[in-house]
């Protein structure tokens, strides 16, 4: 009796502040509603020792209780995120705590690097199949015109990116970070680039090195199982996606410096990744990203903006071009949640009903985060420092196609 008149308590103090189509389910068989409207989704408490979660509602608390078991959630992920939301705002102060300090603390070496990212990445290659497109692309999309389907979108963010570094026939290309490939096998089925490709997850290193025979690309295409930093060579281009986030704050500009004695001295590079809005590199509010610390991105760190350029310029490099795709990866993100729920059934069996949870609130956490400018999304365009870029024209007009590409604009 004692939890529930707690519960009946911070309901009153929430309901003052807003209405939320959101029922709490008791232990005994009592329910309490949050609004006069039919609930959109239903926390259930199957003992009373989980009241425990809501009367302190943080992200990390709530999402750790669902996805251990602690507490029952229904409802679609998009309706759960923002009911969660409003819960921590009212009863919380909104506080943004370090990112990822077990990562700080253990450091970044090349075994937990690969360690973490076969976390993440090795679930199986079918399970991601379930809510990419068809192209497995695992990183921001490009709406050009915001109607695109995700297939589409994600072609044109790749063109995007190859438009952006100049990529031409016959220049070497390095991905940091390939995934399963696409990026590397669209640049060389449709620019004729002679690309390597990057990765620590055993599975995307297969499939990728079975997609590049499928698509009889080998002979341009290598696909590699290798850290960034035991690649040797030069490279005309080199790109990097959605990947730097596994790197640590403090190891930034070695990373920008590793991308330097990689890159020719006119190459082009394009580093494209998630940052931190706030200015002090703290995570999102309300302990989201203490929730992804802990269930999906061991050792993931994120950057403010600041950081990532001045890290740049310390790595020998300097920016040409900065791009925010933050609506782009909201959008993104909305996309993949409701490709995971409608294959719900098949996820559960690939990915157990934890990972499916984990993912769950994930998936829709970060849509949620960019929409709220907690996380932001930016594609930086680099070069080597104190060279003048003869590779890019004067404009930007090269990347939209407006004719300003030639060779005589470069000059």
């Amino acid at each position: 009796m004692f939890l529930q008149n707690r519960l009946s308590a911070w309901m009153a103090s929430v309901r003052k502040q807003m209405a939320l189509p959101l029922r709490i389910e008791l232990w005994n068989g009592q329910h309490l509603d949050f609004s006069a409207d039919p609930p959109r989704v239903t926390i259930r408490l199957p003992r009373a020792s989980a009241a425990r979660y809501l009367l302190t509602p943080s992200l990390a608390n709530l999402g750790a209780a669902y996805v251990e078991g602690d507490i029952e959630v229904r409802g679609a992920a998009r309706d759960m995120i923002a009911v969660v939301n409003a819960l921590a705002r009212s009863t919380l102060k909104a506080e943004r705590g370090r990112w990822a300090l077990l990562g700080r603390r253990l450091g970044h070496t090349k075994a937990r690097d690969a360690d973490a990212i076969r976390y993440h990445y090795d679930v199986s290659n079918e399970f991601y199949a379930q809510f990419l497109d068809p192209g497995m692309v695992y990183s921001c999309a490009y709406f050009e015109r915001g109607d695109e389907d995700l297939a589409t979108a994600q072609i044109k963010k790749i063109d995007h990116i190859l438009a952006k570094i100049r990529l031409r026939p016959g220049q070497t290309l390095l991905d940091i970070g390939c995934g399963w490939g696409a990026l590397a096998m669209r640049a060389a089925s449709r620019h004729g680039a002679r690309c390597v490709g990057v990765t620590l997850s055993q599975n995307q290193y297969a499939l990728a090195q079975r997609r590049v025979r499928e698509a009889g690309l080998a002979h341009l295409v290598e696909i590699r199982l290798q850290d960034y930093r035991d690649v040797r060579g030069r490279f005309d281009r080199i790109t990097s996606v959605g990947m730097f986030e596994h790197v640590g704050l403090r190891h930034l500009p070695e990373y920008f410096a590793a991308i330097g004695r990689l890159l020719e001295e006119d190459g082009v590079a394009m580093n494209h990744g998630i940052t931190s809005t706030d200015p002090d590199n703290g995570q999102t509010p309300y302990g989201g990203g203490e929730f992804i610390d802990k269930y999906v991105f061991p050792q993931g760190e994120l950057a403010h903006l600041g950081q990532v350029l001045k890290a740049m310029q310390q790595g020998g490099l300097e920016a040409y071009d900065v791009e925010n795709l933050r609506r782009h990866y909201a959008r993104t993100c909305g996309i993949w949640t409701e490709n995971f729920e409608a294959a719900a059934d098949r996820v559960r069996e690939l990915a157990g009903d934890k990972r499916f949870r984990i993912w769950h609130v994930y998936l829709a956490g970060c849509s949620y985060a960019f929409e709220q400018d907690w996380i932001s999304l930016y594609q930086i365009v680099c070069g080597k420092a104190g060279r003048h870029p003869r590779a890019l024209p004067w404009s930007r007009g090269y990347i939209y196609g407006d004719g300003s590409s030639s060779p005589a604009s470069a000059s």
